[in-house]
């Protein structure tokens, strides 16, 4: 079955499908676990937000989330206004669509009320209550949204029952009057170390919400990673078989270069790469790249020129 989400900016028009290339929805403009980028958003400061903004298209994302989760103790008062902004700093930088990221109700409100075009809203869990403040503002405002698989139960080891949950939230948000391809279903992947076939829940899940649910899914694709080592060529090789099952996006790092060489190999092998041409570009950027110069003689050069000198001086 072929599904498609329609996200908008003014300027573009991104298509979220199984039979379209992968699409990238850049991760980095989040201060959790990022210090700087979090006292700076608390200071009125988003140079680092800008900066942010650009290096990620610039490196192939398509659509970028925005975060404003800060850590602070008044999150309801502070974090809509600083949402807000750092949407509007983005869209100043960028011409790609929003993903508006954030757990607290005002804020993708105030979210929703400031993004261009059709925005995406990450995310919605399957609790009663968060169904019921959340969906009736993706309906109001016409976007697309991410339904996370988990209730007031938690999250399931069991991926029949993160499926039920995903089947419990479509049906809600349908009711709501939002189109099943506007969401977008987060199977939630577990850590492959502590569940052994947890790439592979995932895989099943994706196919039967595209089968049965008639929706589109993504995920966070390092969870699968987490407490590995290597977690680079894990995550890079979970995303293209996630490809290779129908999964057409994913919010990652467009920075990290292993995880972009899984998307871009996962791409060419399933036919989403006219040519090779993504592909071919990307190897061609490896090869033109050096690294700085700091001035500094290699060691080679150092040896040749030691043993030129010792040879004058015999």
């Amino acid at each position: 079955m072929s599904i498609e989400t329609l996200v908008t900016s003014p300027a573009k028009t991104v298509i979220i499908g199984p039979n379209h290339p992968f699409v990238i929805i850049g991760e980095r403009i989040n201060p959790t676990g990022r210090k700087k980028l979090a006292a700076e958003m608390r200071d009125g400061d988003f140079s680092r937000v800008r900066k942010d903004a650009v290096a990620q298209i610039e490196a192939g994302a398509h659509i970028l989330d925005v975060n404003a989760g800060l850590g602070v103790a008044n999150p309801h008062e502070v974090e809509p206004e600083v949402l807000s902004e750092a949407i509007r700093i983005v869209q100043e930088v960028v011409d790609v669509p929003i993903c508006i990221d954030s757990s607290v109700v005002p804020a993708l409100k105030a979210g929703l009320e400031t993004a261009w075009g059709k925005p995406i809203v990450n995310s919605v869990t399957g609790e009663d209550e968060r169904l019921e403040a959340i969906l009736p503002l993706v309906a109001e405002h016409g976007a697309v949204v991410i339904a996370i698989s988990n209730d007031e139960s938690g999250i399931s080891y069991d991926p029949k029952v993160r499926f039920e949950v995903a089947k419990r939230i479509v049906e809600r948000a349908v009711s709501y009057g939002i189109p099943r391809e506007d969401v977008i279903i987060d199977p939630l992947a577990m850590p492959a170390g502590a569940v052994a076939d947890a790439g592979a829940q995932v895989f099943e899940i994706v196919r039967r919400v595209r089968e049965e649910l008639g929706c589109n899914t993504t995920c966070g694709a390092s969870n699968i990673s987490f407490g590995l080592p290597n977690r680079a060529s894990v995550n890079a090789h979970f995303v293209s078989m996630a490809i290779a099952a129908g999964m057409p996006c994913a919010i990652t790092n467009p920075l990290a270069q292993e995880i972009m060489q899984g998307i871009r190999a996962g791409d060419m092998l399933m036919g989403h790469d006219e040519n090779c041409t993504a592909w071919i570009k990307m190897q061609r950027q490896k090869s033109q790249e050096t690294p700085a110069d700091t001035g500094e003689s290699k060691p080679s050069q150092r040896r040749s020129r030691r043993s030129r000198s010792e040879r004058v001086s015999r």
